[in-house]
């Protein structure tokens, strides 16, 4: 549905960024603090791309249309607004093309192709909030690590200590590529190692007690709210993969005869193909669920069964459950697993590549990804069964003991 300037106006912040669709590519990103960016996703040589357009309510929605409809009537011309408005900047002074924004950008065109989309949205969000409009116009080959320490200052001063931490690593990364193009000679953000408050501990809340769990997959049974969402829930208790990897599930990535689920390397965070086993239940909860969503794309579709699940709907199911933050996340469910799986004595590399994590040796990876495809099958097998069993009030005791 097309939005109005009513909606954008009474649109309030959550806790993570979201987006409110207009049509045509058009959307509206609503940052956690309450800014509004337009944007402009299309397509071009097979690619797909982000344009911005503007802040709201510098930018109203009659504009951003326009903005809109320019853009897609270059690109229906075979021109790429985003190459195009890059060209335009080369044309600027040679201050202006050596400044930080601009060496920024280029660095953010030249490799956020190989990313994760998600990331790249909130690479260019963190530059353009809170970066570009207090440093965005300085040569990059002047910026000093005193200038960029105030920069992120202001980021501490709002609490927002990790985000800090993450732009840091973000501007280190730009002033690298600028030094690489010889446009600067040194790092300033090496220089403030050690300046910055420490990151606080990242704690998802998780059940780890059999009893706990035991509870919890009886309260994912009773669950009264969305079909699709319990069977969401119960997914992710089954194979415990990232919230992100659950929610964008398709169907064309289940073989059902083999039982395996193969998640492209574009969707995964370590940029690598993941296979993840599936037990009889989880093919149970998947053959349940595909006469509802089987036509469509996603296996666990939203509301707009074009979109996927939502973020927040994992969580709110939770929440409904009676499970605050500091008891149960989506999360969770990776590190319920995962401390249940090493007390029970399985291999750590196969509850490591199960949870897909990263292998620093490359050779090793390699060889964990064949070698315990076998073990991690019996072990999601008996996971399932184990659950299933706490679930019924049965004793607890090891699984992998279970037949």
């Amino acid at each position: 549905m097309a939005l109005t300037d009513t909606a954008i106006k009474q649109a309030k912040p959550a806790e993570k960024a979201r987006k409110l669709f207009d049509g045509g590519g058009l959307y509206l990103l609503v940052s956690p603090d309450g800014g509004k960016w337009w944007r402009l996703k299309y397509r071009i040589g097979g690619r797909e791309k982000l344009l911005s357009l503007g802040v709201y309510p510098d930018v109203g929605l009659k504009q951003a249309r326009q903005r809109r409809d320019d853009a897609r009537k270059k690109i229906a011309d075979g021109i790429d607004p985003s190459a195009e408005r890059k060209a335009e900047k080369a044309k600027t002074s040679f201050d202006r093309a050596g400044s930080f924004e601009a060496t920024a950008r280029e660095w953010f065109e030249k490799f956020s192709a190989g990313w994760v989309q998600a990331h790249a949205e909130t690479v260019i969000h963190r530059l353009e909030a809170d970066v570009f409009p207090w440093i965005g116009s300085r040569p990059v080959s002047e910026i000093t690590a005193l200038e960029l320490l105030e920069v992120l200052r202001r980021i501490e001063a709002r609490g927002a200590i990790s985000t800090a931490h993450r732009i840091k690593q973000i501007v280190g990364q730009v002033f690298r590529y600028a030094i690489a193009t010889g446009r600067a000679s040194r790092d300033a953000s090496a220089d403030l190692r050690g300046a910055l408050a420490p990151e606080r501990e990242r704690h998802f809340g998780a059940v780890t007690k059999p009893a706990e769990v035991a509870g919890l997959m009886r309260s994912i049974q009773s669950y009264e709210g969305s079909f699709i969402v319990r069977c969401a829930l119960r997914f992710t208790a089954l194979t415990f993969a990232r919230p992100g990897e659950i929610r964008k599930a398709e169907w064309t990535e289940i073989d059902f005869e083999s039982a395996v689920w193969r998640i492209s390397a574009e969707r995964m965070k370590m940029r690598r193909e993941h296979l993840v086993p599936l037990s009889r239940q989880a093919i149970a909860v998947l053959r349940e669920l595909h006469p509802l969503t089987g036509s469509g794309r996603y296996v666990f579709p939203g509301r707009v069964t074009a979109r996927p699940l939502s973020e927040n709907a994992i969580t709110a199911a939770l929440r409904y459950m009676g499970y605050s933050g500091d008891q149960m996340t989506a999360h969770g469910f990776r590190t319920m697993a995962s401390t249940l799986l090493n007390e029970q004595g399985w291999s750590p590399d196969a509850i490591e590549r199960q949870l897909a994590h990263a292998e620093r040796d490359e050779i090793r990876g390699a060889y964990n990804r064949a070698e315990y495809l076998g073990e991690r099958q019996d072990m999601m097998q008996k996971w399932a069964d184990y659950i299933d069993r706490l679930a019924s009030g049965a004793s607890v005791i090891p699984f992998k003991a279970i037949a």
